[in-house]
Formats: structure tokens, C-alpha cells, sequence
């Protein structure tokens, strides 16, 4: 799996070297008003590949499951601590003493000084009888464990998938309310102009233009809104997938404009 991941990270970044100097020079006369953004955002499986190598939750579970798989390698060794061998070493100065005798002759004393080196080694295996029985267990519990950790991290990849195509749909949309508010922004200003001419005029009595000016500031508001909703989306698939699209500068001076 975090071989899986490093060869996703790799593709990623090549993608990026590839298409980033090209897609920069495209996105710099970016209107959100006129242009798609879908069409100045890098592919969604590129999306998908950069979020799942961001997010940092999905980092803690691989982690978690390398913890769980080290558990399992030490339940499976637990027994080898109750194995054990012993050794004895020695060097010194030996003594012997012997005598002997016959009937009728003078006993013969013979004594005699060696030095030796003896050593001695022992292996012994002390191991509990409940030890013995609960090691199955354990290691069952170490296994358990990191079938678990492997289901953590898989939900948190399709988690991570759905948020990343949420929240991708998301902007596409908040893009699409914004324009339409623009729109409708313009249109109120242009009739707010001719009811404004009008009045100064005496054309039209002030009720009629206080209701076009009520319906310019709602337009005003609306579009405002809507506007720092686009952007919340778009900085929120930002920090999502751990890119940068560089649009907003972009977007800012666009805004102005209109």
C-alpha cells in the first residue's frame, strides 16, 4: 500500500512538471464570469491522486497499519523470550593427589599441578502453559487488528474521494449561481440608470425609483454573495487536494472589471 502511494506520488508530480508551465499561461486571462473553471482545473482523477497523497488523515491510517503489522511480527516471536542458554567459562590452577601401597612396602605419594580451562553451556526453554495457550490468540489479535487498520484507511480514501468530487461539483456550481447573479447584477444596473435618468427628468414619480434602487441593492448584495461563495469553494478544493490553481488573482481582477 505505501508502495502503491509513493508510485501515485510520483505520477502526480510528473503530471504537474508536464502540464503546470502550460495550464499557468492558459489561466492567466481567466474570467469566471465568461470562462469554465472546469476547464482551468487540472483533470479530477489528477484531483483525486494529489488529495489522496494531501490528506494527512489517510497518512495516520497507513502509519497506524505498518504499528499493527510490527504488533503481529512481535506476537508471532513472543515465545522465543522464554528460550534461553546459559554458559560457563573457567581457568585456573588443578591439584591432584594419589598415593598407593602393597603389603610389606612403603605407601608411594604422587601429587601433581595442570592448568585447564573447562567451560559448560546450557539451553533451556521456560515457557508458562498459559503463554503457550494464549499465543494463538494474541497473534489472531495482532491479524484482527490489521484487517482493521486496512478498512480504516480504505473508507478514508473513498471518503476522501467522495468529498474531493462534492466538493469539485460544488464549485462548478457555485460558478454557474455566480455568473447568473452577474448577469442579473448587470441588468439591474443598466435599468437602474434608465429609471435614475427618468426620474431626474420627472418622467417617473420616486416611488417607482425607490423600488428599482431596492431591487439594484438586492442585485448588488446577491451577486456579492455569490461571488464569496465561488471563491470559499474554490479555496476549500484547494486545501483539499494540496494545489494551488492560481486563479484567484485572476478572478479578483476580473471582478473588478464588471
Amino acid at each position: 500500500m505505501m508502495r502503491h502511494n509513493f508510485i501515485r506520488s510520483l505520477v502526480l508530480l510528473f503530471w504537474l512538471l508536464v502540464q503546470f508551465p502550460a495550464h499557468a499561461q492558459d489561466n492567466s486571462m481567466f474570467d469566471p464570469v465568461k470562462d469554465e473553471i472546469s476547464s482551468n482545473l487540472p483533470p479530477l482523477n489528477v484531483l483525486l491522486d494529489s488529495a489522496l497523497s494531501y490528506n494527512h488523515y489517510i497518512h495516520f491510517r497507513d502509519l497506524q497499519l505498518i504499528v499493527n503489522k510490527c504488533k503481529l511480527q512481535s506476537s508471532q516471536v513472543e515465545w522465543t523470550r522464554y528460550i534461553g542458554m546459559q554458559a560457563n567459562l573457567g581457568y585456573g590452577n588443578f591439584y591432584s593427589y594419589s598415593s598407593s601401597s602393597s603389603d610389606g612396602i612403603q605407601p608411594i605419594n604422587a601429587a601433581g599441578n595442570r592448568s585447564e580451562t573447562k567451560y559448560s553451556g546450557t539451553l533451556y526453554l521456560n515457557m508458562p502453559f498459559n503463554a503457550l495457550v494464549n499465543r494463538r490468540n494474541l497473534v489472531r489479535l495482532a491479524k484482527t487488528e490489521i484487517e482493521q487498520a486496512e478498512s480504516m484507511a480504505e473508507v478514508q480514501r473513498d471518503e476522501t474521494r467522495q468529498l474531493v468530487i462534492r466538493q469539485y461539483n460544488d464549485l462548478i456550481l457555485k460558478q454557474r449561481l455566480f455568473r447568473i447573479k452577474s448577469k442579473y447584477r448587470e441588468t439591474a444596473r443598466m435599468s437602474f440608470q434608465m429609471v435614475e435618468q427618468e426620474f431626474l427628468n420627472g418622467v417617473i414619480p420616486i416611488t417607482e425609483y425607490a423600488r428599482q434602487s431596492d431591487a439594484a441593492s438586492r442585485a448588488e448584495t446577491d451577486y456579492e454573495s455569490a461571488r464569496m461563495d465561488f471563491l470559499t469553494s474554490y479555496m476549500i478544493l484547494e486545501e483539499i487536494v494540496g494545489m494551488k490553481f492560481n486563479l484567484t488573482t485572476q478572478m479578483s481582477g476580473a471582478n473588478e472589471g464588471h
